[in-house]
């Protein structure tokens, strides 16, 4: 029969052999969870967009040298922006439009921000088969209805960038824009 003293001698020795195999079985299991995370990181991180497309997601453009009745192009996500400060006589012909006229009824007001009814900011690809109209630069054809004009298949817009005539079925698309001052925007 054993002695008191070698039950509790066995007893520590079981104790300290539970204490290693727990040990060992952690640190097995977080060696693991650290390479799986060491695998996943780049996995998930190739998802990730590059940084060119990063850097194009939003883009600030001066506005303060563009005169009324002119516009400029930009380029927003490799696509092109029209920017126009529109004459008052140009937002007084687009509010005077009867929204039964139009294809995509859609008022200046709604395309424009309050208190800023002078600045249209529009894409500059047609809504038909994705074109790129004319009316921005000095001189270009601007179409019947003294806005932009698509040589492809002849569809005009209006001052306020609405489908007036031609196959084309919206209005140039609005894009998410903010001012930043009276002087920048920023578009994206």
């Amino acid at each position: 029969m054993a002695t008191l003293e070698e039950k509790y001698a066995e007893q520590i020795e079981a104790d300290h052999s539970l204490r290693r195999r727990d040990f060992i079985n952690i640190a097995a299991v977080s060696f693991a969870g650290v390479g799986a995370v060491a695998v996943a990181l780049p996995l998930v991180n190739q998802m990730n967009p590059p940084a060119d497309v990063l850097a194009l997601a939003s883009i600030e453009v001066d506005i303060s040298k563009i005169a009324p009745g002119q516009a400029i192009k930009t380029s927003w996500r490799k696509q092109p922006v029209f920017i126009r400060n529109l004459t008052p006589k140009e937002i007084s012909e687009a509010n005077a439009v009867p929204l039964s006229e139009l294809r995509d009824p859609q008022t200046l007001a709604e395309r424009t921000k309050p208190g800023k009814e002078n600045w249209l900011i529009t894409l500059g690809v047609c809504t038909h088969l994705g074109c790129v109209p004319l009316g921005v630069g000095e001189g270009e054809n601007r179409g019947p209805f003294g806005g932009y004009f698509c040589p492809c298949h002849g569809s005009a817009y209006d001052t306020a960038a609405r489908i007036r005539q031609g196959p084309a079925p919206l209005n140039l698309m609005v894009p998410d824009y903010e001012f930043n001052s009276d002087t920048v925007v920023t578009i994206g």
